[in-house]
């Protein structure tokens, strides 16, 4: 039965959520739920002054958990994030 895109789209979100977890040494099977921002900036390939730029502006909408001054990122969003900008060329999204 051919994949649809929704089911690439899920299996890339799963592979850069493994691949975020071990790249960060933590247990693919049980990746923490959130990470700071100097990790997420680590995954992102971007400074956590990018990224600190990103949220104050609103950029790319990345989700993120505040608690005061803590900023958190889920890894799961970042997977989404990365999946959904990943393309085959300029003009087609996988």
């Amino acid at each position: 039965m051919p994949k649809t895109l929704q089911d690439n789209i899920e299996t890339l979100i799963e592979d850069y959520r493994l691949n975020i977890a071990k790249a960060l040494g933590y247990d693919p099977q049980a990746p923490p739920v959130l990470i700071d921002d100097k990790q997420a900036a680590q995954v992102l390939g971007v400074s956590a002054n990018t990224l600190s730029v990103w949220r104050s502006l609103g950029r790319y909408g990345i989700p993120f958990v505040k608690s005061g001054r803590l900023v958190r990122y889920r890894v799961d969003d970042l997977a989404k994030f990365l999946a959904l900008r990943t393309v085959t060329h300029t003009g087609k999204i996988v």
